[in-house]
């Protein structure tokens, strides 16, 4: 820019007159943008110190956590990466360390092409050495195995038993006593109650499992109620069943379905504790039916109904020659039985609180009939852990079939100038307390009666041969250590009344030690 002369408030650029309102309009328009700018400012400042909202807070918060956890989860990728790269190298250095070097493996070729015929035979020798184990081993195991015709499992189990006992007077079986005679005590030792089982599970049948079990031992004295072996070896009970989910069929030699608790004992096994002494305990041959009602998760009724055929009591001290017909069995009719009971809990477990009904007809060989019947109640409740009550009674007449009646169903009474055969009324019952200490030893300590009614046997026509009344008590100590093995201690008193003459009574002191298998 060329300026030649100011003069008369005109200036010139290039030789052009540049005049003052030229100036005015440039101020102002830099003066405008200043304020504009400054405004500009202002509202910036304004708004940059304006307090955020909430809703404009939860939004930043939520964008920011959202940054976070990608970042988060973009770390842990690379952190699973890093890992499987590490499993990758350490399985890649096991390889290395497992893998023999070229001098290991010259080593082993050089110790084999050292080793001369000597050596090669020895090593010949120990693997026919060890395929003849195996192939013993392998022997073993074809032995041990039950093969049945059916092809279906069969488990073989049992208890080998051995009793010591101590008897302070005369009793009717010296090895497992049930009632005390006038006499003289005995000492001695035992194998006889020595058990074997079979145990079967068989085919489907209508939706059902189905499953048979037997067991039998070597007390099969002839002079005893109920065994109709005068050998060795007893049939004890046997089962067959069909179970469904809440049904189950069964034919069975076994106690009456009126007595489902039994008192415990290692002594006591040929006969059952407390035999004919409120103990029901005779095994007859049964077919029935049982099901279950849930009430609750928990809680359920159970039913039961069967057939029996009981079997004939024998005389005290009555050695069978025959077995001819039983008096249920000359009647034509069987037996029926049944009990209903509340269960809570576990199966066999939890309490148990039952009533059940018997009745079955008669006849004697002489044609004379009279009928069996019994009325009972049975209880299995749980105290805590440690303690347990069971107790069975019962009331009736005629149940010399079941273990009652003091061996005696029926006696002669003259009516009217006409001797009739009448069935001996009973009542009695049995209670057991046992206390776990732990899982290896338990004390059981229990009382059991039987009582024929007094009146009828005064009454009758001939002399009565059976027992008027029997008590007994006991209590014991089983102790377990392992699963195979048990040991007992237990004493027991037995008062017996007979129809005439004082209380006859015994002291019996058993040990028991088994092996179960």
């Amino acid at each position: 820019m060329r300026v030649n002369s100011i003069s008369g408030w005109q200036l010139r650029v290039i030789g052009k007159p540049l005049p003052w309102a030229s100036f005015v309009f440039v101020g102002v328009f830099l003066l405008l943008s200043c304020s504009s700018a400054f405004v500009c400012a202002q509202r910036g400042s304004e708004q940059t110190t304006t307090p955020l909202t909430l809703e404009q807070k939860v939004e930043r918060l939520t964008a920011a956590m959202t940054q976070a956890q990608a970042q988060i989860e973009a770390d842990q990728k690379q952190l699973l990466e890093l890992r499987q790269q590490l499993q990758a190298l350490q399985k890649e250095i096991a390889e290395q360390k497992t893998a023999p070097t070229p001098a290991s493996q010259a080593e082993i070729a050089n110790s084999y092409t050292a080793k001369d015929s000597s050596s090669e035979s020895d090593a010949l020798n120990e693997i026919r050495e060890q395929q003849a184990i195996e192939d013993s081993q392998i022997a073993t195991l074809d032995m041990t195995k039950v093969e049945t015709e059916s092809k279906y499992p069969l488990k073989v189990s049992g208890l080998l038993l051995f009793n010591a006992f101590v008897n302070t007077r005369q009793v009717d079986i010296a090895a497992s006593p049930a009632y005390a005679l006038d006499g003289s005590g005995s000492t001695g030792l035992s194998l006889r109650q020595t058990m074997l089982g079979l145990d079967a599970r068989g085919p489907h049948l209508f939706g059902a499992t189905s499953h048979a079990d037997l067991r039998v031992d070597f007390f099969a004295y002839g002079a005893q109620s109920n065994y109709a072996a005068s050998g060795v070896m007893r049939l004890r009970t046997a089962h067959a069943k069909l179970n469904w989910q809440n049904t189950e069929a069964f034919v069975e030699l076994d106690r009456t379905i009126l007595e489902p608790n039994a008192p415990s004992s290692l002594v006591a096994v040929g006969q059952p504790e407390l035999a004919w002494a409120g103990n029901l305990w005779s095994w007859n041959p049964q077919i029935g039916v049982s099901h279950q009602f849930a009430l609750s998760d928990v809680s359920r009724l159970k039913a039961q109904a069967a057939l029996i055929d009981t079997s004939d009591p024998q005389p005290l001290g009555y050695s069978p020659t025959s077995s001819p017909a039983s008096q249920t069995e000359l009647s034509r009719w069987p037996g029926t039985e049944a009990r209903i009971a509340f269960q809570h809990g576990d199966n066999g477990v939890g309490p148990e609180i039952g009533a059940g009904g018997y009745f079955s007809p008669h006849r004697t060989v002489e044609g004379d009939r009279f009928d069996a019947w019994a009325g009972t109640v049975d209880l299995r409740l749980p105290l805590n852990r440690q303690f347990e009550i069971t107790a069975n009674a019962y009331r009736g007449q005629a149940l010399a079939g079941l273990g009652g009646g003091g061996y005696v169903n029926y006696l002669y009474q003259t009516i009217r100038s006409n001797e009739i055969a009448r069935a001996l009324s009973d009542v009695g019952g049995w209670a057991q307390l046992k206390a776990r200490m732990g899982q290896r030893v338990e004390i059981n300590t229990g009382y059991g009666t039987d009582n024929p009614f007094a009146k009828e046997i005064h009454s009758a026509t001939l002399s009565y041969s059976g027992l008027a009344r029997n008590r007994s008590f006991f209590s014991n100590a089983i102790f377990s250590p392992n699963a195979y093995l048990l040991f007992s201690l237990e004493y027991r008193r037995l008062w017996s009344n007979f129809n005439t003459g004082p209380t006859q009574f015994s002291d019996v002191i058993g040990i028991g030690a088994g092996y179960r298998f």
